[in-house]
C-alpha cells in the first residue's frame, strides 16, 4: 500500500467486509496518505462515499483513521477522535458517537454525509464549566460553516452543499420536540424545514446513541409523534386555513386600501404572527384587522 489509490481501495474493501490489514502494515501505509490530496476531488469523494454506504462502514472509517487517511482528507473529522463529550466517559467520544450515527442512518448518501459531519462543530465550541459539565454552544451553526470548505474540497455541487449544510445546521431541532409545543410551533417547524423535513427526521432518529435502556426507542417515538402532529396540522389547515377567508377584503375595506401587493404583505404579517404564537388561529377577520391597526 505505497500509493494513495491503494489506500482508498483498502478503505472501501474493509468497509465492505474485508479483513483490515495487520496493524504494522496499516502504520507503514501512513506516508502514502499524505499524497491523497493530490488525487481528483471527485475520486476522493467517491471513495469516502463508498465507505459510508457499505455494511461495515464503522470498521472502514476506523481503518481510515488508523492509516492516516482521515487526517489527510477530513481533518475536521479527525479532530473528533478521542474528543470527549463528557469527562471520563469513553462511549461519549465524539468519534465513536459519529460512527454509530452513520451506521444508524438510512442508506441515503447525502444523509450519511450529514451524519458523518454533523458534530464537527463540537471541537471548536467545547467549553468545560466549573461544575464539570461540558457545553457545545452553537456547535450546529459552527459545524454548518465548517462544512462549506469541505464541500468545495470534495467537489459537491450547489444543491448537494445546500442540503447537507441545512441538515448539519438543523440536526438538533427535531430532538428538541416536546408534546407541549403549540400547533403554531409545530407548523412553524414544518415550514422552516420545508423540503428537508423527512431527511432531517431520519438524521434525528440516527443521532440518538444513548446506552440508557429505552432511551433510543423513546426518542424515536417522540420524533414519530412530531411527524404525526405535522401531518394532522397539515390536514386541518387544508380544510380550515389558520386565517379566515375574506381577510384581504376586510383589510381593504377597514383601511381604505386598493387591491395591491400590500394587502398580501399585511396578510403575511398575520400568518407570521400566528406561526410565532402571537395571534390565535381561526378567529374572525376583525381579530386580525385589529392586530394590523398599528402596522398600517
Amino acid at each position: 500500500m505505497d500509493s494513495p489509490v491503494a489506500l482508498l481501495n483498502v478503505a472501501v474493501d474493509v468497509a465492505r467486509g474485508a479483513q483490515p490489514p495487520p496493524p504494522e502494515i496499516t502504520v507503514a501505509a501512513r506516508p502514502a496518505a499524505a499524497l491523497l490530496t493530490k488525487l481528483p476531488a471527485l475520486q476522493l469523494r467517491a471513495a469516502i462515499e463508498a465507505v459510508i454506504m457499505s455494511r461495515s462502514l464503522d470498521v472502514g472509517l476506523q481503518w481510515m483513521h488508523d492509516a492516516g487517511v482521515l487526517a489527510a482528507l477530513l481533518p475536521e473529522l479527525e479532530a473528533t477522535v478521542d474528543f470527549s463529550q463528557e469527562a471520563g466517559r469513553r462511549h461519549k467520544d465524539v468519534w465513536e458517537h459519529t460512527k454509530q450515527v452513520v451506521v444508524q442512518s438510512v442508506p441515503s448518501p447525502l444523509i450519511r454525509w450529514a451524519a458523518l459531519l454533523h458534530d464537527v462543530g463540537k471541537v471548536p465550541t467545547r467549553e468545560m464549566l466549573p461544575d464539570g459539565k461540558v457545553t457545545f454552544h452553537r456547535h450546529a451553526e459552527v459545524g454548518a460553516r465548517m462544512w462549506d470548505p469541505i464541500a468545495r474540497r470534495l467537489g459537491f455541487d450547489k444543491t448537494e452543499r445546500h442540503k447537507i449544510r441545512f441538515l448539519v445546521l438543523h440536526h438538533l431541532r427535531a430532538n428538541a420536540y416536546e408534546p407541549a409545543w403549540t400547533d403554531a410551533a409545530v407548523r412553524r417547524f414544518d415550514h422552516e424545514m420545508g423540503e428537508h423535513l423527512d431527511d432531517l427526521l431520519d438524521l434525528s432518529r440516527a443521532d440518538v446513541t444513548s446506552r440508557r435502556p429505552g432511551r433510543r426507542q423513546e426518542a424515536v417515538r417522540n420524533i414519530h409523534a412530531l411527524k404525526e402532529r405535522i401531518l394532522a396540522i397539515r390536514e386541518l389547515d387544508a380544510r380550515v386555513p389558520p386565517l379566515p377567508p375574506g381577510l384581504g377584503n376586510a383589510i381593504m375595506q377597514i383601511f381604505g386600501l386598493p387591491p395591491s401587493k400590500r394587502i398580501g404583505d399585511l396578510r403575511k404579517l398575520c400568518e407570521e404572527a400566528v406561526e410565532r404564537g402571537e395571534l390565535e388561529e381561526r378567529r374572525d377577520a376583525a381579530y386580525y384587522v385589529e392586530f394590523l391597526r398599528d402596522k398600517i
